[in-house]
């Protein structure tokens, strides 16, 4: 890939292990938000600079400051596109950074608990934020902002958590299928009808002898 293509998107997948069957379950951008107060910055740097003709003889600090102005709002739209939260069937990881990228993994079953925070704001456009818990409390992984759809988002990780859970089980008793639900305990003060143990000999040998016992009396 070409410095430029790594500059302009993370490309998620090639942290996967392939090998190992590792597949994207769910590839999470910033919400719009997060991007929105950035983006007008830019409308408004954009508006100095084409009014830095009517300044007079200042103009060319004018025509600075706005482009400089507007270098920072595009490297900050950036920085958020760059940052990606990414849910797989093995483990959640996060990519962000521009010049400089930083990897922060985590394996899905170290994950204890996930807090979904939701403004008000954030109730009516959609967006909240997640804190993890985990073993490892790497604080690149424990406050994910601007998540799109949280809700859908935690459910999702659930799930790959449950089902983590239901191929760790299978892989330890041996199993290629579920083991399926436990037989219900017997009821309180329930007694067990026994089962009869055939005597040897058979039903026609137990016969004879009650026969003969019968013929002796």
């Amino acid at each position: 890939m070409s410095v430029l293509s790594d500059l302009l998107d993370p490309h998620v997948g090639r942290h996967l292990i392939i090998d190992e069957g590792e597949v994207v379950v769910d590839e999470v951008h910033k919400h719009p938000l997060a991007y929105a107060g950035w983006v007008g910055g830019l409308v408004l740097c954009i508006a100095l600079v084409a009014a830095a003709p009517l300044a007079g003889s200042g103009w060319w600090l004018l025509l600075g400051l706005g482009l400089l102005a507007a270098l920072v709002c595009l490297y900050r739209i950036q920085l958020a596109h760059m940052d990606r939260f990414v849910i797989t069937n093995m483990r959640v990881f996060r990519v962000s950074g521009i010049f400089s990228q930083r990897l922060a993994t985590m394996p899905i079953q170290r994950i204890l608990d996930i807090a979904v925070h939701k403004p008000l704001i954030g109730r009516v456009l959609g967006y909240g934020h997640f804190v993890f818990e985990s073993a490892a409390q790497d604080q690149g992984l424990r406050d994910i902002r601007w998540v799109g759809r949280p809700d859908e988002r935690d459910l999702t990780i659930q799930r790959v958590i449950q089902r983590s859970g239901v191929r760790r089980a299978m892989a330890v008793s041996g199993d290629d299928v579920p083991v399926g639900p436990p037989e219900p305990a017997p009821r309180r003060g329930h007694v067990p009808t026994p089962v009869p143990t055939p005597r040897p000999g058979g039903d026609h040998g137990g016969a004879s002898t009650r026969d003969e016992r019968a013929g002796g009396v």
